[in-house]
């Protein structure tokens, strides 16, 4: 008998039967707020009748053309509606399956068309699960750990986060900037170095974003060496931040873009944006893969762009975002051992620390579990697990924003009351 690998380990017990909208069913009827959209994907919602009824009407047309063999419609169109959302510049696209090989794709890319061996990632970022995205990663040893040896020609450099480091944004920005030169003046030398790999909100990290002066101290970096900087806008694109792209709120203006995740509400779909100038350096041969572009998903992506035009997805996005920050801090405000709710848009997360000040996991999964059993389903982020991540689908209303804010409310409560009754 066959059984699932163990070492996926789940984040809820929750057994889905169905979806609809913000809500995921389980086998036995029970309905949960699902603010963790499969981690950023169901921006849409679950189930979104739009994005259903086109997959049907393009399974019944065509399922695979692969997409170096013949091309299709669904494809063409998808390339030519991203014009109307992707930034300035990037003009050519190419698309994969996962984020993992996005990132991937942009990373050989910015070898080829520099010719430089090396990578700079910056500290918590989290790019993907295969060696080569793995050596990206330095949001946490898991992802990394047990492989060795990883993908040469990777150094890391300070992402500036004042919660980790306890300073002023200003301060940590300096720090930031300054360490990053004395990487390229000790290690990894600008006529070696291949790209600036970096996301504008970490994400596995634990949500922290970035600011408009670091990304600009990037560019100006960026241009000076001739040093291809990329957006992992993985998680942070198609609305998540209030903006259509995360690197809107910091001016941030990448050579290469990274997109996945809410791309397809739910369809295995990826992609990189560049130039044509710079993607006319990839190598012949240099891109490719069976399933990429597949058609159902492309028809799925046009669908996508259409639901979050015609009911303004983005400006939801933005409002309901400030509306559930507001609802967070308000709890946060009561319990000491929340000692930050940051992010932007609806991609909040809530830091829990100890009374020493330092990371708690602990309290914080605890919390996640009870929230679970009340009926919110949450995922955690952060190197210790002390984050607790709210990522409720794009169509998320006023109504059930407050309500989630209410189960987190009482789900702090009970873990913090029944610590104090401990001793814990």
């Amino acid at each position: 008998m066959a059984e699932l690998s163990p070492i996926l380990k789940q984040a809820t017990p929750v057994v889905a039967a169905r979806g609809e909208g913000v809500y995921l069913y389980d086998e036995d009827g029970r309905r949960y707020l699902d603010f963790t959209a499969g981690i950023g994907v169901t921006g849409t919602g679950h189930c979104h009748p739009r994005i259903v009824k086109a997959a049907q009407e393009q399974i019944a047309k065509l399922i695979h053309g692969q997409y170096t063999t013949v091309m299709h419609r669904p494809l063409l169109t998808l390339v030519e509606r991203m014009g109307e959302v992707l930034p300035d510049g990037l003009d050519q696209m190419f698309f994969a399956n996962s984020g993992s090989e996005a990132v991937e794709a942009a990373m050989r890319l910015a070898r080829q068309a520099t010719r430089r061996p090396n990578i700079v990632v910056f500290h918590g970022g989290f790019h993907g699960r295969t060696v080569a995205t793995a050596s990206l990663t330095t949001s946490g040893t898991k992802y990394r750990s047990g492989f060795a040896p990883l993908m040469a020609g990777v150094h890391v450099a300070p992402f500036p986060n004042p919660s980790h480091y306890g300073w002023g944004v200003e301060e940590v920005t300096d720090f930031a900037l300054k360490e990053l030169d004395f990487l390229l003046q000790t290690i990894s030398a600008p006529e070696e170095t291949a790209a600036f790999l970096v996301e504008p909100v970490l994400g596995e990290g634990g949500y922290v974003p970035g600011n408009s002066r670091f990304f600009a101290g990037l560019r100006e970096r960026a241009d000076r060496y001739g040093i291809v900087l990329i957006a992992d806008e993985v998680q942070t694109g198609w609305g998540r931040t209030g903006k259509f792209w995360g690197s809107e709120h910091f001016d941030l203006k990448a050579d290469v873009l990274i997109t996945a995740k809410g791309l397809a509400s739910g369809f295995p779909l990826s992609g990189i944006a560049a130039s044509a100038e710079l993607m006319s350096k990839a190598w012949p041969g240099s891109q490719g893969g069976t399933y990429g572009a597949n058609a159902v998903a492309c028809a799925a992506a046009i669908a996508t762009l259409d639901v979050m035009r015609d009911e303004d997805l983005i400006a939801n996005s933005a409002d309901r975002g400030v509306e559930l920050k507001e609802a967070l801090e308000r709890v946060a405000v009561r319990y000491p051992e929340i000692t930050d709710v940051r992010g932007l848009g609806l991609m909040l997360a809530n830091e829990f620390r100890d009374k020493d000040g330092n990371p708690d996991g602990a309290t914080a999964v605890a919390v996640r579990a009870e929230a679970v059993e009340r009926g919110l389903i949450l995922l955690g982020c952060g190197s210790w697990g002390e984050a607790v991540r709210f990522i409720p689908p794009l169509v998320v209303d006023s109504q059930q924003i407050q309500e989630a804010a209410r189960i987190w409310g009482d789900a702090v409560e009970a873990v913090v009351s029944r610590d104090s009754a401990s001793g814990a």
